[in-house]
């Protein structure tokens, strides 16, 4: 193994419980920041996690809702909700040392703009992950398929220590890992943003799974635009897609499992509070201050207001 790394996961959801667990798991000191009845069932039965890759059950992860319990670590990496981001973010700075690069693998690409502007950028890393998580009841984490993957990368397109450190200790974890170089984890960042916002955004509007979707030519070609709409707010704030990228994304999602869905589909299911401001509704933001239109996105984002802030007690 690599030099164990000292990672504080700010988030024990789908995704920082799964890399999380995996990082333990292979010996690296992952202390876990969770809250109510998910924390009481870590601590009181510990973290497992059910997987086509494998099943692993920590009997005794350092879980805590404290940062200041778990003090300075070489990595933080951010999986809450992207709701919780400033609060959780502005927490964290008992973890924080001179040395402690701060990874986002949350949704959407406004994530990066609050970490550098609450933690300092020259601490910030680039990342993306892909897979499919999500919380089975407190204590467990259910992993869908076997895509894990995860892409990490400094802004300025260096491959740093920090970097490489992060991608050895993932790899020894068994996570699929890539570092993005010449200045691309931007751009990484955006590829993901243009298919989520269509996935997120169709299957919670249409109340279905990605099949459906794409086999109807109508819901199909909508599909399309709301995609086209993320590929050209992206190419008007300066990042590097081609004009046609959706054309890409399309054939992609022609790829994917048709009961493929979402997790803002699911969390409307659920009647949880939905991610909805900060993909779709970012889009259109950032739309009306480049001067691109997104009348696609508009409708999700107006639609789905209604349940934005959900219903479950």
């Amino acid at each position: 193994m690599t030099t164990a790394l000292r990672v504080a996961m700010m988030g024990t959801g789908g995704v920082g419980g799964y890399f999380g667990a995996r990082l333990a798991d292979s010996g690296h000191d992952v202390a876990f920041l969770a809250r109510g009845r998910h924390l009481e069932a870590i601590r009181r039965d510990g973290l497992r996690v059910h997987s086509p890759l494998g099943d692993l059950s920590l009997p005794d992860p350092r879980a805590t809702d404290d940062p200041a319990e778990v003090g300075p670590v070489d990595m933080v990496v951010v999986g809450v909700k992207l709701w919780d981001t400033e609060q959780a973010v502005s927490s964290l700075a008992p973890m924080q040392g001179d040395r402690t690069a701060v990874v986002s693998l949350q949704n959407g690409v406004m994530k990066d703009d609050v970490l550098a502007r609450t933690v300092g950028a020259a601490h910030v890393l680039g990342g993306v992950c892909y897979i499919a998580a999500t919380i089975a009841e407190p204590g467990v984490i259910e992993h869908s398929g076997s895509l894990q993957r995860i892409v990490i990368g400094e802004f300025d397109g260096t491959r740093s220590p920090r970097v490489e450190a992060f991608r050895a200790a993932l790899a020894d974890a068994g996570v699929d890992v890539d570092v993005a170089v010449s200045e691309q984890i931007e751009r990484t960042t955006w590829e993901k943003f243009v298919f989520l916002v269509g996935l997120s955004g169709t299957t919670s509007l249409a109340r279905t799974t990605i099949g459906p979707i794409r086999s109807h030519p109508r819901s199909r070609a909508f599909l399309y635009d709301v995609m086209d709409e993320v590929v050209q707010v992206a190419r008007a704030q300066g990042v590097a897609l081609p004009a046609d990228f959706a054309d890409d994304r399309l054939a992609f999602v022609d790829t994917v499992p048709a009961t493929m869905t979402s997790s803002m589909h699911r969390d409307l299911e659920r009647g949880h509070r939905l991610e909805v401001d900060w993909l779709s509704g970012d889009v259109v933001a950032r739309g009306a201050r480049l001067g691109v239109s997104t009348p696609a996105n508009r409708a999700i984002a107006e639609v789905l207001a209604v349940h934005a802030e959900g219903s479950a007690p």
